[in-house]
């Protein structure tokens, strides 16, 4: 070939790149599997499209898909501040300069404020299918959620007849489709219908939708009977449209809320829904959006697509991002005899290799593993998304607990540990337009609260973006560095992406009203040294000298090692920036120096207090 010649090569796409495992793919594919229909709640697979989710269950003579949409929540837009704080701050202060930890520890349940809200669910499809599927092959019954293509299928024989569903949440046409087949003509027959545990009534509309309206309380804990008919709380609609076979099938309307179908070869199941949040410092009282209407016009969009057309639409956004990444652990001889079928000729289902894995570890399922953490935060955490909660957009209650993922729970929510490590970053991009409205009320819970400048946000928020302390023990909701913790994030954003605007226009301005907090809220103590008092490590107390237990001292390790992050990421930022003369800048570096030094015991170890001793969670 000449040297003028030239071939133009299309770029490498994602696809191109993939490769996820070694030449026996076949054998160890990204798949959750279980061999029956789900029992509790943590047994469903769940599918979501960063603000749609659901959890599938699987049954077969009757099937529950519970729906998730990230604006439901209680409440509307709060006062987190607390004028008498600043009284009962000086008054702890005192009490930990004075050395009694117990009595400071008292004292500081004055600064917790009121609860958080929490996330609701938005409700079930329910289907109900003939009875004859009571009668199902046991041994025929497969379901699974395939990592790669972000889709559940379920699959079980009735008297010779091999039924299938299929269930994917997509994002580009912010859709849930369930499609239902059966390898025998006309043997598809159910019925489907929408519910809600949240105050809702349902209509259906045409001869082939089902509208579910319905509303969120405008407190935590709803009253039992509603003051008027017109509640407050985020209004929210969800529509269920239904698509059968040509030639074969009927669909019948019962009770004016249920769809009946009879004969078809196959349905089609399209879930949209709405809601009328519209940012949190607006009342949903004021909001001017209407579901239902929003929820249509979304159905309208698709109208002409096909299932096979939006299915494709899903993979190619979908596998655009987990295909980024794949994790290859070396093959043994030992590992291999983990995905061999078992003697009846099945896969192993992922609970028996988990059982398995105590006594003969499959690297196969730590690839599962982290691809399924992978998946976990594309399915919840998309741009233009509500950050994701401690569950993702998965939740089954209305005053769920804790551990059931009821918050925006900082010091946890904010690892978000799939995301700079397996480029997945616009996954993180609803954290950081989140940290921008907790910085709206951290302004005011700083000034009024503490009497400082910048911003400051605690141990848990929620929708409406509380800044102030939550309600609860002292040993874990008075913690202010939670707003400085989140603000690592953006900074290692940066060093993932080298994108110059977002530092300049995004990241610094936060870390700058955060680095500005920090220095009021840092007091000259002993020695000369900046100190943080009162501080608490969260979710842990000490045996203080005088043998009381207390959880809240002074300069906590935690507090110091994450201030002094925070401050180099400034400095590091600035530099970038060039405003190494900006006088913030020249306070955090003096700064720097003075901070209180962490503490090492006798025995090596790194003291969360000094002259205190740990005690544990």
């Amino acid at each position: 070939m000449r040297d003028e010649e030239w071939i133009m090569v299309r770029r490498p796409t994602v696809a191109d790149l993939w490769n996820p495992c070694f030449s026996d793919s076949t054998s160890r594919p990204l798949k959750v599997i279980f061999n029956e229909p789900a029992k509790y709640w943590t047994d469903a697979l769940p599918v979501g499209n960063g603000r749609l989710g659901a959890m599938i269950w699987g049954g077969v003579a009757s099937e529950l898909i519970q729906l998730n949409e990230d604006t439901l929540w209680t409440g509307v837009p709060g006062d987190y501040t607390n004028p008498n704080a600043p009284y009962a701050l000086s008054e702890i202060r005192k009490l930990v300069d004075s050395g009694e930890f117990a009595e400071a520890t008292a004292a500081a349940a004055k600064l917790v404020g009121n609860p958080a809200d929490v996330y609701q669910l938005l409700g079930d499809i329910k289907l109900e299918f003939d009875d004859s599927h009571l009668s199902y092959d046991k041994e025929t019954y497969q379901r699974e959620l395939d990592l790669d293509n972000a889709t559940v299928q379920i699959k079980y024989t009735v008297d010779g007849v091999e039924f299938s569903r299929e269930h994917f949440a997509s994002n580009p046409d912010q859709v849930m489709v369930t499609k239902i087949s059966g390898t025998k003509p006309g043997s598809v027959s159910f019925t489907v219908y929408l519910d809600s545990k949240l105050d809702h009534h349902c209509k259906t509309n045409g001869e082939s939708q089902v509208i579910l309206e319905g509303h969120c309380p405008e407190k935590r804990i709803p009253p039992q009977v509603y003051a008027d008919d017109k509640p407050k709380g985020i209004q929210f609609s969800a529509v269920l449209d239904l698509k059968i076979s040509k030639g074969n099938g009927i669909v019948h309307i019962l009770d004016d809320s249920k769809l009946r179908v009879e004969g078809s070869d196959w349905a089609i199941l399209f879930l949209v829904a709405s809601s009328s949040f519209d940012g949190p410092f607006t009342k949903p009282s004021d909001s001017k959006k209407d579901p239902t209407s929003d929820s249509l016009n979304v159905l309208k969009s698709i109208s002409n697509l096909s299932y096979v057309d939006l299915y494709a639409h899903h993979l190619d956004d979908y596998q655009n991002l987990f295909r980024r990444v794949s994790l290859q652990f070396s093959k043994s001889s030992r590992s291999v005899v983990c995905l061999k079928k078992n003697q009846d000729g099945r896969v192993p289902t992922t609970a028996e290799r988990i059982k398995s894995f105590q006594m003969d570890e499959d690297p196969y399922l730590v690839e599962l593993l982290f691809q399924f953490g992978r998946y976990l935060l594309i399915s919840s955490s998309r741009p233009g998304t509500q950050v994701a909660n401690l569950q993702g957009i998965w939740n089954k209650d209305l005053e769920p607990k804790w551990d059931s993922a009821p918050h925006l729970n900082i010091n946890l929510e904010m690892n978000y540990w799939p995301s700079l490590p397996c480029n997945l970053s616009e996954c993180q991009e609803p954290l950081f337009d989140f940290l921008s409205s907790l910085s709206v009320n951290g302004r005011k819970t700083a000034e009024v609260n503490y009497e400082t400048s910048g911003w400051v946000v605690h141990h848990k928020s929620d929708i409406w973006a509380k800044s102030s302390a939550d309600a609860g023990d002292v040993d874990w909701a008075l913690w202010p560095m939670g707003g400085a913790w989140l603000c690592v994030h953006l900074w290692e954003h940066y060093t993932y992406t080298m994108d110059i605007d977002f530092l300049k226009d995004k990241a610094y301005p936060l870390l700058k009203g955060c680095g500005i907090f920090l220095l009021d809220w840092l007091i000259e103590g002993k020695g000369g040294y900046l100190e943080t008092n009162p501080s608490t490590s969260p979710e842990h107390d000490f045996i203080a000298p005088d043998g009381n237990r207390a959880s809240v001292s002074y300069s906590s390790t935690m507090d110091m090692a994450i201030i002094k992050e925070v401050f180099s990421v400034i400095v590091s930022a600035a530099e970038v920036l060039d405003k190494n003369e900006d006088d913030l800048v020249k306070r955090v570096r003096k700064a720097q120096s003075r901070l209180y030094p962490t503490k090492v015991a006798k025995d090596g170890s790194i003291m969360e207090w000094a002259g205190t001793r740990f005690s544990g969670p």
